[in-house]
């Protein structure tokens, strides 16, 4: 296929697409899947060989967030029947987290439910950073809090984090349709601010909320623009209780083209496989590797995620390997453009000079509906489910990890 010979040949260059070719590789049928898969896994194994990332969620503050983000089971007037839950201690935080660095998690990521930190907040995180880096002084710290204020971003960058995480969910053009308490530009802003402390930027997406292909391409394209480092593709879960309960638009197949797609658009980028997965992907996970050189670990902020184990044995048996500590994410040349700006900003000389910055929200589409308890019986019911049924028989709200008594993955 002519286009995937383009696609390729640009990916291993380390070139972008054009629109019109994005939006092609949304448009390829079912019988062309696995060219799609081929082609952009040569790119995936150019820029990041056999190598997975393994990233870990600690949900610091879970619940009652006053923002109304339609996709989210923590937003205002959710009825979801998550837990809810106020700051964790840092000390329960970082046991927390040596949970997933045992399992090999190399970046914990540190999520707070709500509009954006206060100063004291800020505090709260320094203090749990501070813990988690007392026992692994290695570990990549990611932090994520919404909206930034002015001189937050360089606070936590002064404390030790790595990276600030804040998506950007969907086009400009239709973000109004899934929030009406903030803005696009609003989002923006909180990645500019924390590219311009020098944090590194990780911004990404959520697929399924009724898109279309063209608003997909659009928040990819923008995701580039901003120099985000790493790119989550969250895949919506419609979470009962939220307005968005009814929206079940993906297919394994639809999900494995939009990860070929911002494969192709960020072809030396972190393209790490959020939220979803499990739900979306099924059995075809192993095929999201082939795209994807990140994923997270265990359980997600309100949904119980593939069991760790399992997610470790499936990185083996599709023969990749886990990422080790000591290696670099990303490419020389985009790790040397990180560095640069990290030590611009720390002389006070770092005003984003590209305008990029990352993040992803609080919220990031992990979102679950109550799960069945009988396997077996739920087992069958998938056999029968219809298309565009919602299927609440596949998915599980988190009741166990971080906040609970209950071990992550017990």
């Amino acid at each position: 296929m002519d286009l995937l010979d383009t696609l390729t040949a640009k990916g291993l260059r380390g070139e972008v697409p054009t629109r019109e070719e994005a939006l092609a590789v949304l448009a390829t049928t079912d019988d062309e899947l696995l060219d799609v898969v081929a082609a952009a896994g040569k790119v995936r194994r150019r820029w990041f060989g056999r190598r997975v990332k393994l990233n870990y969620l600690v949900n610091l503050k879970s619940g009652l967030c006053p923002e109304d983000c339609n996709y989210c089971s923590q937003r205002l007037g959710s009825k979801a029947e998550i837990l809810k839950y106020t700051w964790l201690k840092p000390d329960q935080a970082a046991e927390a987290a040596r949970a997933g660095v045992a399992g090999g998690a190399k970046r914990v990521c540190l999520v707070a439910s709500g509009r954006g930190p206060t100063d004291r907040d800020i505090d709260r995180v320094t203090d749990t950073m501070a813990a988690i880096q007392e026992a692994d002084p290695e570990v990549e710290i990611c932090v994520c809090l919404g909206l930034l204020s002015d001189n937050q971003a360089e606070r936590l960058k002064a404390a030790g984090a790595d990276a600030y995480n804040h998506n950007l969910n969907t086009s400009e053009k239709t973000y109004g349709d899934i929030t009406t308490t903030h803005t696009y530009a609003d989002r923006v802003d909180t990645v500019k601010k924390a590219h311009g402390a020098g944090l590194s930027a990780c911004s990404g997406l959520i697929a399924g909320m009724g898109e279309s292909d063209e608003d997909l391409v659009d928040v990819v394209f923008a995701l580039r623009e901003l120099g985000s480092d790493s790119v989550p593709v969250n895949f919506l879960i419609p979470f009962e209780g939220t307005p968005l309960a009814k929206e079940w638009n993906l297919t394994p197949q639809r999900c494995l083209r939009i990860l070929a797609m911002v494969r192709f658009v960020n072809p030396d980028t972190e393209v790490r496989i959020a939220g979803g997965r499990e739900v979306h992907l099924r059995s075809m996970q192993p095929l999201g590797l082939h795209l994807a050189n990140s994923i997270f670990l265990g359980d997600y902020l309100t949904s119980e995620g593939q069991a760790g184990q399992t997610d470790l044995d499936m990185i083996k048996d599709a023969g990749f390997e886990v990422e080790g500590a000591g290696e670099a994410t990303l490419p020389r040349h985009r790790a040397d453009v990180a560095a640069a700006s990290s030590a611009a900003s720390a002389c006070g000389t770092a005003a984003s000079a590209c305008g990029s910055g990352g993040g992803c929200g609080p919220c990031g589409g992990h979102a679950h509906a109550p799960a069945s308890e009988d396997t077996a019986a739920s087992a069958a019911e998938d056999a029968d489910a219809s298309d565009g049924e919602l299927r609440s028989d596949l998915v599980k709200v988190r009741l166990r990890g971080a906040g609970t008594e209950l071990a992550p993955n017990a």
